[in-house]
């Protein structure tokens, strides 16, 4: 097992990566100090991991309560927010309650949100079951729910007393949901980590096909630098986590325009990036073999690189205003300067922009 810290003084929490931590109590105990416990899931991990989790609990003296909501990027809005609070006030919860939340980045974000507003706040404890959710969405404290309008737009920063990343659930993840982890796991390599991008590149095979010891090590090399990124900037104040939303602009867009579930978030992360990517080549920072580099290393790992053609430019346009980077009416984007250097920018010209939405299927060529 590896252990890793998200240094934020008090509020400051490990990140244990390794197999089979699901029976591990030295993982759970120390960092759930309530009695009553909330364990969220959905319906596709319930049958799978529910039962270990909740008797693990109760063995160590819990009292343990269970929801289980739908599966998908569709359900992930205040209506199921709902039911998670109408658990918790049936069975009486008090303000020193926990939640567990088991399952992917929709489980975490949405159990992330109840435990920011149940009662103003009470503990939560990451148990994050998909490649995307353990590099990505279970560190940093961002949770939240989609509305109509646009992805992620209600929310709060609520930060997990522990995050347990045990690798062999991943054994059960549809190849599929597998490939969208990876878009993340490519992301930090393009913003801050050349190194880990050059490693990415030798050992993209490896990672495909689920060799243990890649595995583990993209983990850890994710989960450190999303670590340090929140570490030193937890609330977007300076624009430097806000880089870890290399792509999901146009992601996001590309998510709404088609309906919440049609994509998965990592896919439509991934056709972003190379969009950011071709941008950033019209602007003059990258070269043409540049871009190649990225999609050839995108499509390696089995993710798509072109937008859907039902997504018009001026839709992609009025979708991408929806976005929590526009400031005093201007669209920011994250773009590339060079590989393995992002930044934010409202500086380019929308002729640019346009190019690359209309580009469309010629990107993947």
């Amino acid at each position: 097992m590896q252990t890793l810290t998200v240094a934020l003084e008090q509020r400051s929490y490990p990140i244990f990566i390794g197999e089979n931590l699901l029976s591990q109590p030295a993982c759970f105990k120390p960092y759930l100090k309530a009695k009553q416990i909330l364990v969220v899931t959905n319906m596709t991990v319930a049958p799978l991991y529910l039962q270990t989790v909740v008797q693990l609990l109760l063995g160590q003296g819990y009292i343990v309560q269970t929801h289980i909501l739908p599966d998908g990027e569709q359900f992930k809005d205040i209506r199921h927010i709902e039911g998670i609070f109408t658990q918790l006030l049936e069975h009486r919860f008090n303000r020193d309650c926990a939640l567990v939340a088991l399952g992917g980045g929709v489980v975490g974000d949405m159990t992330g949100f109840a435990a920011a507003c149940y009662q103003r706040g009470v503990d939560f404890l990451q148990i994050p079951t998909t490649l995307l959710a353990q590099v990505d969405s279970s560190v940093g404290g961002k949770t939240g729910v989609n509305h109509p309008l646009g992805k992620n737009m209600i929310g709060a920063f609520k930060q997990p007393t522990a995050v347990l990343a045990d690798t062999s659930v991943l054994d059960t993840l549809n190849d599929r949901e597998y490939a969208a982890g990876l878009a993340e796991v490519i992301k930090y390599g393009l913003i801050r980590d050349l190194p880990f991008l050059e490693w990415l590149e030798q050992n993209m095979a490896g990672l495909v096909a689920r060799d243990k010891r890649c595995l583990a090590e993209a983990i850890a090399r994710s989960c450190q630098n999303k670590a340090d990124v929140v570490a030193a900037d937890e609330l977007e104040a300076n624009d430097l986590r806000a880089l870890l939303n290399l792509g999901h602009t146009f992601g996001h867009a590309i998510e709404t325009g088609m309906g919440y579930g049609e994509w998965l978030h990592g896919e439509a992360v991934a056709t972003g990036m190379l969009m950011a990517a071709d941008l950033s080549w019209r602007l003059g920072w990258l070269q043409a073999q540049e871009v190649e580099r990225i999609k050839r290393l995108l499509v390696s790992a089995n993710l798509p690189v072109v937008p859907p053609a039902t997504i018009s430019p001026s839709q992609f346009l009025a979708y991408m205003a929806v976005d929590k980077k526009v400031l005093a009416g201007k669209l920011r984007l994250v773009l590339l300067e060079r590989i393995g250097h992002a930044i934010v920018t409202a500086d380019f010209p929308l002729a640019l922009l346009e190019q690359t939405l209309a580009a469309g299927t010629e990107l993947g060529r």
